[in-house]
């Protein structure tokens, strides 16, 4: 049983953004004071990553814990409300990443994936892998 009403949970389902969240903000400000200038949710690459470099062909996807299913073995025991749905939603997420990874590898990009929490905790080490693979490019 859910804590809070309907309406409720509607309008804090509503509030989570799926572009400009924090982790996206942190890391594309980091790369702006770095010099390094990017395309933010760019379209016309599959899979719609969160910063590309399409000169270089690098795609770059920050990405949340809980709705990518990090440690989903693990952490699916967590989900103690509407687990059905839930579980669906994040397997198919999980099969949807693997999909953008393998297309966007068999047309030449370079495919980045960060944690959320990695961005937070280890934002230098996360700027410092990109300009590597901007470099190495």
């Amino acid at each position: 049983m859910d804590v809070l009403t309907r309406e409720q949970r509607q309008k804090n389902m509503k509030a989570i953004k799926s572009k400009g969240t924090k982790i996206e903000e942190l890391l594309g400000k980091a790369l702006w004071a770095k010099g390094l200038r990017y395309r933010k949710n760019n379209k016309t690459v599959f899979g719609n990553p969160d910063f590309t470099f399409k000169k270089q062909k690098i795609a770059i996807f920050c990405d949340s814990e809980y709705f990518h299913g990090k440690d989903w073995e693990v952490q699916k025991y967590r989900i103690k409300t509407n687990t059905e749905f839930w579980h669906k939603k994040i397997e198919n997420n999980i099969i949807r990443d693997g999909i953008v990874n393998e297309t966007l590898l068999k047309n030449g990009w370079q495919v980045i994936r960060f944690w959320g929490d990695e961005i937070k905790k280890n934002l230098n080490i996360c700027v410092l892998k990109i300009e590597q693979s901007i470099r190495a490019r």
